[in-house]
């Protein structure tokens, strides 16, 4: 392998280039894996450079890297494939090797310093499926609870997965709202940047919502959260992720399985039994379409049997 690495860098380079992974692996105690990874971006790099320079690096041709430097070479990397999470992390990998070449005093990471990373794509949760969601909705696992606190629990899971509320929406709820749900069947939700929705109230759900008012030792005027502690006081969402999390343990369900999973699963599962996009659009309060296109997904199979049944050459 150094050899290799000496067709693309001066012996003086590949010299700090390997005191540096060394001292990755075992100063820093960075993962196996990371230091793999770090030694392959860096090589690639090396190798832009000795194209770019017209012969192999050498250690100045590092000292001083300028951002339009930078800037040619991930374009480089773009024209290969690679994509945004696969460029931020060789740009860290890069700026990791010139730090260390700035504190030997080798080395500015002045122009690094001036290199944005590109924008990662937003990762969003995993839904979980319907048979999944079911589970996680009926409150089975939460039986061994105290009662009105299981039955607070299954009725923010319903209005998570049934009404597509954000948990802070839920948390947020008050007990005038729930009059407002009984005379109306729907609530009236003020989410992101004070854009107020309209959302329907399935039966499961309302009835959850009751069950749980009814069962509540603490009695709440009108403009307080309906949902509350074990104490009476606020109920924070560290609470309800630690309940999810303990009921998907006991349902033997997988970690994606969080509560803003519930309102991914809601989007998507109604985008596959034909919900357009502009009503998913109004239910989840998204101000652009575009964000409602990247929030849902459909399954794959789905989409395939779906192609199978209704394409006229499919058969």
């Amino acid at each position: 392998m150094e050899d290799t690495i000496l067709t693309h860098c001066s012996r003086e380079l590949a010299t700090h280039r390997t005191a540096w992974l060394k001292q990755l692996a075992s100063e820093r105690r960075v993962a196996a894996n990371t230091v793999e990874a770090y030694a392959r971006d860096l090589r690639q790099f090396l190798i832009f450079m000795t194209s770019y320079c017209g012969a192999p690096a050498k250690l100045g041709d590092l000292a001083q890297l300028k951002p339009v430097t930078m800037r040619a070479f991930m374009a480089e990397r773009r024209r290969a494939g690679a994509g945004a999470r696969t460029l931020g992390r060789g740009l860290a990998g890069i700026r990791s090797f010139i730090r260390y070449l700035e504190k030997q005093g080798l080395a500015d990471t002045a122009g690094l310093s001036a290199t944005r990373a590109p924008r990662q794509p937003k990762t969003l949760p995993k839904p979980v499926t319907v048979d999944q969601a079911r589970k996680l909705a009926t409150g089975d696992a939460l039986e061994h609870a105290e009662p009105w606190i299981a039955a607070r629990d299954t009725a923010l899971i319903a209005l998570m997965y049934g009404c597509g509320l954000r948990i802070g929406e839920a948390l947020t709820l008050t007990t005038a709202q729930l009059g407002e749900m009984a005379r109306s069947g729907s609530l009236r939700i003020t989410g992101k940047g004070n854009k107020t929705r309209i959302v329907p109230m399935l039966a499961q759900v309302r009835e959850a919502v009751e069950k749980y008012h009814a069962l509540c030792p603490y009695d709440r005027p009108g403009e307080e959260p309906l949902f509350v502690g074990a104490k009476g006081g606020k109920l924070h969402r560290a609470i309800v992720e630690k309940s999810v999390a303990r009921l998907r343990g006991a349902l033997g369900l997988p970690e994606t399985a969080t509560p803003h999973a519930l309102r991914h699963s809601f989007a998507t599962h109604l985008l596959g039994r034909g919900g357009d996009l502009r009503t998913i659009q109004e239910l989840l309060g998204h101000a652009s379409l575009s964000t409602t296109q990247i929030y849902t997904a459909i399954d794959t199979d789905r989409l395939m049997d779906v192609y199978r049944k209704a394409h006229p050459r499919a058969g």
